[in-house]
């Protein structure tokens, strides 16, 4: 009887250990450009992410204004509509391919794209 109770403490310690080890993978963002046909352009503003993945300094070329460690929305199937420019999120990056159709105006977006998921807080 004891050795279960043993082996049932353990079992217990060893799993809760693994959960406290997990790291968050969320970040939190800001609507900067809300562009015509979801040319959206987004500044990190909180979370360690892999540098390759966003531009560190990008201008609009329409308004001349500089941003910061920015990206192009890669994701517009799912964004919420109710973000409004300048709104801060948390986000999750999501690799998952949705086609949706959006329309093909232009507005100047940094090079590079990045496919998220907004969460809630």
């Amino acid at each position: 009887m004891k050795k279960v109770l043993l082996l049932s403490a353990l079992s217990i310690l060893i799993l809760s250990a693994g959960d406290c080890s997990k790291k968050k993978t969320g970040y939190k963002g800001k609507l900067e450009i809300k562009g015509i046909c979801m040319n959206y352009t987004i500044a990190l503003t909180e979370g360690n992410i892999d540098t390759s993945l966003i531009v560190a300094n990008w201008t609009d070329e329409n308004t001349g204004k500089a941003y910061k460690n920015v990206f192009k929305l890669g994701s517009p199937c799912t964004f919420p509509s109710s973000i409004k420019e300048g709104d801060e999120f948390s986000f999750t990056i999501d690799t998952s391919v949705m086609n949706c159709q959006v329309c093909m105006a232009y507005y100047p977006t940094p090079p590079k794209s990045l496919g998220i998921k907004v969460v809630e807080k």
